[in-house]
């Protein structure tokens, strides 16, 4: 149904809009009595509810309450507060029309000329934990209405959705009013808050419709900008990073020191994480353009597990190490620190930092060290984009204990090797999950040796891992990602004397490439799963 229309030569211009009138409700009252200091001072009546209102009168600044403009208490544990004409016509009255302040006058309703609203906290009840009508109670009904009303008012009324707009509303006081432009940024903001605010609202309830093993029908994604980057993969691209309402990642962990992160920084310091954490043992992973330079954990009896395992992933790969980034599953202490002294290193990120390493890192003044939230954890789910939409997936996770792993292994060739090599397998299978399809990943002692990496045949990426290992090669154990399509791969890494193979099995030449394993006498497992990361 379309809205009214007015002949555009009726409309009175109107820029600078003094404020005489203020409606104030908050959920979130940061700075709030500074806000009234400076409208009371100003001599602006300030309307309000609740405990806004409370807050405001305990300071001693005057107050009315909503009750008293619409002649309705506020009712039903105040669901019912402000959906009220004596609101809602102060709000949307057009004062730039003469009709407008005409039947303002005749229905004796005053205008509005800054609206100051902030939503029930919906999102952060939900990243609480809370459920079922603990949440429902914190959907703001009244709120959105006012922020819609008043941001369509631009023209006549400045709607303030966050504290972070008061210091520009107190200069205007001063300034003798808001101007238009002002009004109009201030309504962009608050319509993109309400919209945030609806998405978060149909996403928890199309979660909560949902069977376990059922995709959403409807996928809202809601995310604030954090921060503008300098620019994207390459110069010419605009970036920005973006966080989502109650994520635990990446995105909020906090630099503790180094230059801006850039949009490379960000993608390969979550590589790394992945890569890290996979792992139940310290654990480090060395990153570079998204795949891995080296991974390892710490060495048996070390005395500082994760140095020892930064020690063992810088040694898999130092030249493609420099430059590179680097995630710890534990904290860093000072003496990985030291280790990384005369190493080029873009970002060290980790749950925790010892305050001595912090004291090394400084002496490194464009390194970027970030600590994760304290409650950090992997997302389960997986987006990409796609022109025209995107794609959503289960996140590809491993089981923690090796022993779940290596059940639903079948040993299609040698003999069941000792515990250690076991582990040694499941160390290569895990961290071969981080690295880039198609993916061969040679280990040893819980170490990476070598790595092949994103080739378009599987054959090359073999090549490449024994290249990168040289001698150690011999004895290590090789993981990949997928089947073999011919024996020519296990055949490389076999010439260059591999001791086991884990792969997922599953090609038509299965029979071939266990053929050449028993030939060589080399044990091969099949996992019955593969592991791609494109």
């Amino acid at each position: 149904m379309a809205g009214p229309s007015h002949d555009p030569s009726l409309y009175r211009p109107r820029d600078v809009v003094p404020i005489r009138r203020a409606l104030v409700s908050v959920s979130d009252k940061t700075d709030l009595l500074r806000l009234a200091e400076a409208l009371a001072g100003a001599g602006v009546e300030i309307v309000s509810t609740g405990s806004t209102a409370q807050t405001i009168r305990d300071a001693g600044h005057p107050v009315t309450d909503v009750a008293s403009v619409t002649g309705f208490p506020e009712s039903l544990d105040g669901r019912v507060k402000t959906l009220h004409p004596g609101v809602h016509a102060g709000l949307l009255a057009d004062l730039r029309l003469e009709d407008h302040e005409r039947q303002l006058s005749e229905l004796e309703i005053a205008p509005f000329e800054l609206v100051v609203v902030n939503l029930y906290p919906f999102v952060e009840t939900v990243a609480s934990g809370a459920e079922g009508d603990v949440v429902v109670e914190q959907i703001d009904i009244g709120g959105p209405a006012m922020v819609r009303a008043s941001a369509k008012n631009y023209a006549n009324v400045a709607i303030v959705v966050s504290p972070e707009s008061y210091p520009a509303i107190i200069e205007a006081l001063g300034a003798g009013g808001t101007s238009l432009t002002q009004r109009k940024e201030l309504a962009a903001r608050a319509f993109a808050h309400t919209a945030s605010y609806d998405r978060a609202v149909a996403t928890w309830f199309a979660e909560g419709t949902l069977v376990e093993e059922d995709l959403p029908g409807h996928l809202t994604i809601n995310a604030e900008r954090l921060a503008t980057l300098r620019y994207g993969e390459n110069a010419h691209q605009r970036a920005a990073i973006y966080t989502r309402a109650g994520g635990h990642g990446i995105a909020q962990a906090t630099q503790l020191q180094g230059k801006e992160m850039s949009y490379n920084n960000y993608v390969d310091a979550d590589a790394a994480l992945r890569a890290a954490f996979d792992l139940v043992k310290p654990a480090v992973a060395i990153i570079k353009h998204a795949n891995p330079c080296g991974i390892a954990i710490g060495a048996p009896n070390a005395l500082d597990p994760i140095a020892s395992a930064h020690l063992r992933a810088h040694e898999c790969d130092p030249v493609s190490a420099f430059g590179g980034v680097i995630a710890a599953n534990r904290t860093v202490t000072m003496k990985m620190a030291e280790n990384m002294r005369d190493i080029f290193t873009e970002v060290i990120v980790a749950p925790d930092f010892e305050p001595a390493a912090l004291e090394v890192f400084r002496e490194k003044k464009n390194l970027r060290v970030l600590q994760l939230p304290v409650d950090w954890t992997q997302e389960p789910m997986d987006v990409r984009l796609v022109s025209g939409g995107l794609l959503l997936q289960d996140a590809d996770r491993f089981p923690a204990e090796i022993e779940s792993l290596v059940d639903s292994w079948e040993l299609m060739s040698g003999e069941r090797p000792d515990d250690e090599e076991l582990e040694n397998l499941s160390f290569a299978w895990k961290t071969c999950r981080a690295v880039k399809s198609n993916a061969i990943v040679l280990a040893k002692n819980s170490a990476t040796v070598g790595v092949g990496m994103g080739q378009v045949n599987r054959v090359d990426s073999c090549r490449l891992a024994v290249e990168r290992a040289g001698d150690r090669a011999a004895g290590s154990v090789a993981a990949s990602d997928a089947f073999f399509p011919f024996a020519d791969g296990p055949q490389v890494l076999i010439d260059a004397g591999i001791s086991a193979i884990i792969q997922p099995g599953g090609s038509v030449r299965d029979d071939e490439v266990i053929a050449a394993a028993r030939e060589a006498g080399v044990t091969m497992y099949f996992t019955g799963e593969r592991h791609f990361y494109h």
